[in-house]
């Protein structure tokens, strides 16, 4: 069977079976509740799977994996490692139970209800509703980028079609059948998700360009070496390390997942399943990334790559693309992909349309009877298109979600950490840190959409240090919560998450 037919089979039925899962899950989304975190009787395979499928896209897998590859080698390797121990591993240790705890206890169904809840503050609800929605876009807009540059190398087809078959299967899972659908699709999806990074790191290693584990591991630690990083090239290294491992703290469509945990038995197995999840998922795919160095000897022999498109966005395409796959591993590969960018498309989509309707709407809707699930729907459809047209600039995959997980998590991480553990926290020092965070990781952003020219120092251009000023943020935003708690903390006793020191 000719190469097209077989990726297009292989995406057909991939696309079936997504179909059919939410189908068979439409009649239980019957109001918000259903649609945004279910009975909350989730287990810990698909809690855990659910959380590491939202955890990583084409945005880690092409954006990531190759931009690091490139510029750091082996070194890439390093952020795969700490997305599992540190987004992985120490965030379910850290917050998974008590944030299980605190949103049964209050029937809460999204961050926005979180904040407001525990500080007493409907503005805080609304700030946080609006941030969420607003900057999740870049990063949902990402995935769909991430996904395109490979469809577009091994498929042969113009980029447009590649993101209309991305949209329809989330709009299929998600419109249709809403939180338990996306957890019932994530466990499959994760399962392709691991199957195949397995088989397409063994393939690319017996890849002719590779020559083998052992004489390709020589050979990139050789080139790794040569690349003779200088300080600033460590601080983006680690910057970035950081940013995609920390900052799953504080994004609402990754602590969404803690929500619908059935119990605390759950919750551990989750911890150690979600661990070596990420162990396989993101270690394997940084060290395909790291491998970049053995297929081109320049960036401008990647081809594909079309006047003001960023050449490392098209770097693992195209070794895919060079390493003499078959036709059915490229297909499984694409599917791969496809599974990996939907089910993160499928956490950002609920989470920021839930979260529109439920703290923006509905607190203002004096009918009490309003099907806000049917709005929610509405409006997830509606998010899907926004992200398809953002997806449309030249801004490179890392550059969006950067941005926007800088903002969000340099925003929400401490208010929303420290509250779980903290009874003193006040009000006034959550609003510092969340303003303080907000404020630090904005310059990046700003940079690229008024300012492309601004640069700072020998850091390079402001509008591509969004890793580190993510990073900054979140410490930022910490230190004024702490500080702010020392020197006026609550009056009153807060209410805390159950068993908060």
């Amino acid at each position: 069977m000719p190469q097209q037919a077989v990726i297009w089979t292989t995406i057909a039925v991939y696309i079936v079976v997504m179909a059919v899962i939410g189908f068979l899950n439409s009649k239980k989304s019957k109001n918000i509740n259903d649609f945004t975190v279910g009975d909350r009787s989730a287990s810990a395979w698909m809690s855990a799977f659910s959380y590491g499928t939202a955890y990583f896209s084409a945005v880690m897998f092409i954006g990531y994996a190759g931009a690091t590859g490139w510029d750091f080698g082996l070194w890439g390797i390093a952020a795969g490692i700490g997305n599992a121990l540190f987004g992985a591993l120490l965030a379910w240790i850290v917050l998974a139970k008590r944030t299980r705890e605190y949103t049964h206890a209050n029937e809460i169904k999204s961050m926005p209800q979180l904040f407001g809840k525990r500080y007493d503050s409907p503005a805080m609800r609304l700030f946080a509703a609006i941030i969420i929605f607003v900057f999740l876009l870049p990063y949902s807009a990402s995935v769909y980028k991430g996904l395109t540059s490979v469809c577009s190398v091994l498929l042969k087809v113009d980029e447009t079609v590649c993101m209309i078959v991305i949209a329809l299967a989330a709009v299929l899972v998600v419109v249709a059948g809403g939180y338990m659908a996306t957890l019932k699709a994530d466990f499959f999806q994760g399962l392709f998700m691991l199957g195949g990074v397995i088989a397409l790191a063994i393939c690319i290693m017996r890849a002719e360009q590779v020559g083998g584990f052992a004489e390709g591991l020589s050979r990139i630690a050789e080139k790794t070496e040569s690349l003779n990083l200088t300080a600033n090239g460590h601080i983006r290294l680690w910057a970035t390390v950081l940013m995609t491992s920390f900052g799953t703290w504080g994004l609402p469509q990754m602590i969404h997942k803690y929500y619908g945990i059935k119990d605390d038995h759950e919750v551990k197995r989750g911890t150690v399943i979600s661990t070596i999840f990420a162990l396989v998922v993101a270690g394997g795919g940084y060290f395909i990334g790291s491998l970049s160095r053995l297929f081109y000897d320049d960036l401008s022999q990647v081809p594909g790559v079309a006047q003001g498109q960023k050449a490392t966005d098209y770097l693992v395409p195209n070794m895919l693309a060079d390493a003499g796959l078959s036709n059915i591993l490229i297909g499984l590969v694409l599917v791969l992909l496809i599974a990996a960018s939907v089910s993160t498309l499928g956490a950002i989509t609920i989470t920021a349309s839930s979260t529109l309707t439920m703290d923006l709407v509905q607190p203002n809707i004096k009918k009490k009877n309003y099907d806000i699930a049917r709005l929610t729907k509405v409006v997830c459809f509606v998010f899907i298109i926004l992200s398809y047209v953002i997806a449309n600039s030249q801004t490179p995959i890392l550059d969006m979600m950067s941005y926007s997980w800088g903002i969000i998590s340099g925003s929400f991480l401490a208010p929303y950490m420290l509250s779980l553990y903290l009874k003193r926290i006040s009000k006034t020092a959550a609003w510092a840190g969340m303003i303080g965070g907000f404020v630090t990781a904005l310059p990046p952003l700003l940079a690229k959409l008024f300012f492309p020219s601004v640069e700072l120092g020998s850091f390079g251009p402001l509008a591509g240090l969004g890793p580190q000023f993510a990073c900054l943020a979140m410490i930022v935003s910490l230190i004024l919560c702490l500080v702010l708690t020392a020197a006026f903390p609550a009056r009153q006793k807060a209410e805390a998450a159950e068993g908060a020191a």
